[in-house]
């Protein structure tokens, strides 16, 4: 490997004026600097990051953890939605500032988290993204790196900063889009009781109602999921039909993510009914991938997974630069917006979706 001894031999002047040339920063006329270019060319010289940081204590590496890339063992299938979508996210303000980063993926084994941390630290990043699948707690071994670790996704008892979905806010939001379009039986199928945003939904479910005057019914909320991803809507035949026969059911359904609304659609189907002239139905997520192509395209509400990756990456670099501000709670809940499709019906006179109209008109 070229030295920075060889690149001086080559040029004929000292290490000390190769390495002004090299960090610029100190004076070096003309003539040599050109000759010390010269030779860089010339021999192929690479200069060392490695001792550069240690000089500098700054290596410009960012760490991120995540299962984004790895593939569900025996899912057949890509396991890195959302959280491919956090680590662009992240990307990007990281790009913006001429910042490396260094993924390791998990391989869906989380018991490798805490040799990842190390080789990660070993490698002097600055600071470390742990990036989750989905809203859920974590305990973290962050030895070594807890005051420059940001947690996305997830949160842990230790208050390390985290940046989270507001799901409460974006149920709620969605709960009453659906009453201003006139529905007032509001189907709720669920997420599994164990996953951290199912209360959140329902407490944001229940404001809506609560604020237009419309009483809580628990038999209108049924969990459809289970935490199994292999039997993740076993559950779901049996709660869509209870929804369906009770004496008054509802006139729209929300699921809670847009995969389960897919299968809705089908088992609506199977028993004669259309989407949304019979029943309304929203999802959660906005998947594009199944949002768009659905017929109708699905009412649901985003998860902000790359606004959220940019912001944890805009919160590691404060933390790093030492600008994060006093009293700074530890977690940053990210909302985003229902975007509504033709999936869901107003059933008021006087409000019009477009998309029906559009629909309705051809």
């Amino acid at each position: 490997m070229t030295t920075i001894y060889d690149v001086a031999k080559e040029a004929g002047v000292s290490p000390k004026t190769v390495s002004r040339v090299l960090n610029d920063d100190a004076p070096v006329n003309v003539a040599t600097r050109a000759k010390v270019e010269t030779a860089i060319v010339k021999l192929g010289f690479v200069r060392s990051h490695a001792a550069r940081s240690m000089r500098s204590q700054r290596s410009g590496l960012i760490g991120i953890i995540t299962g984004a890339i790895s593939t569900s063992p025996g899912a057949g299938e890509p396991a890195g939605l959302p959280d491919i979508h956090i680590v662009q996210g992240a990307q990007r303000i990281f790009a913006q500032e001429n910042l490396t980063t260094l993924i390791s993926d998990t391989g869906g084994h989380l018991d490798r988290v805490p040799e990842l941390v190390r080789t990660l630290l070993e490698h002097r990043v600055e600071g470390l993204l742990y990036v989750a699948d989905h809203h859920q707690q974590v305990a973290f071994p962050a030895a070594g790196a807890r005051n420059r670790l940001v947690l996305v996704n997830c949160y842990d008892d230790e208050s390390t900063p985290c940046v989270l979905p507001d799901d409460e806010s974006g149920q709620y939001h969605l709960a009453k889009g659906l009453i201003e379009r006139g529905h007032t039986r509001i189907g709720y199928l669920t997420l599994a009781e164990r996953q951290r945003a199912q209360p959140l939904r329902l407490a944001g479910y229940r404001r809506a109602l609560a604020e237009a005057g419309i009483a809580f019914d628990p038999a209108l909320v049924i969990p459809a999921a289970l935490m199994d991803p292999a039997h993740e809507y076993d559950l779901l035949w049996d709660a869509l039909d209870r929804l369906l026969t009770l004496s008054e059911p509802p006139t729209v359904i929300c699921c809670a993510n847009d995969k389960m609304a897919m299968r809705v659609y089908g088992l609506l189907r199977d028993r004669g009914l259309r989407v949304p002239e019979d029943i309304s139905v929203a999802g959660y997520d906005d998947y594009r991938i199944i949002a768009d192509h659905l017929h109708p395209g699905l009412s649901t509400v985003v998860l902000p997974y790359e606004t959220m990756g940019a912001r944890a990456a805009q919160r590691l670099l404060r933390i790093i630069r030492g600008q994060q501000e006093p009293g700074t709670t530890s977690t940053e809940l990210v909302s985003g917006p229902p975007v509504w499709r033709g999936s869901v019906l107003s059933r008021t006179a006087n409000i019009l979706d477009f998309q029906s109209i559009g629909r309705n008109n051809t």
